[in-house]
């Protein structure tokens, strides 16, 4: 008896901490001072990626729909990402090496991706996607 009830403990145990296969991911790196990310998702398949080094760099990336993928890559200071996408299978993500960089991206709809980097300091990038099937890349290099 008492092994039945052991058994089923440790079943229960396994399968409320278990993630289903269609779980969301987010892998967030930081390195330095100051640095924060957040944000939520929506849905299935979801993923969100943040590397940071640097200090007082930030990243909000909002998720709504399935099987979505957002990611910034950081390096210097105080710089900022922003990332919204709601819909199905969109891309987005940017890499900003420098000082004062901002990006701004949303996309609404299915199948979208958009890409960029930003070197040097103070580069400023907004993009919005409506609809479906549309790409967007861009490099930006200031002083």
């Amino acid at each position: 008896m008492k092994r039945s009830v052991l058994i089923a403990a440790v079943i229960a145990l396994t399968t409320a901490f278990s993630a289903p296969v269609m779980a969301n991911g987010i892998s967030i790196e930081q390195f330095g001072i100051g640095n924060a990310a957040g944000g939520g998702q929506v849905g299935f398949n979801n993923l969100i990626g943040v590397f940071q080094n640097g200090g007082g760099n930030g990243v909000l990336a909002q998720q709504f729909g399935n099987g979505n993928v957002a990611a910034a890559g950081q390096s210097g200071f105080n710089n900022g990402a922003e990332i919204w996408q709601a819909g199905n299978g969109n891309q987005g993500g940017v890499g900003q090496v420098g000082n004062n960089h901002n990006f701004f991206l949303s996309q609404d709809g299915n199948g979208n991706v958009a890409a960029g980097t930003q070197q040097g300091n103070n580069c400023n990038a907004a993009i919005s996607q409506t609809g479906s099937g549309n790409t967007a890349a861009f490099v930006q290099s200031c002083p």
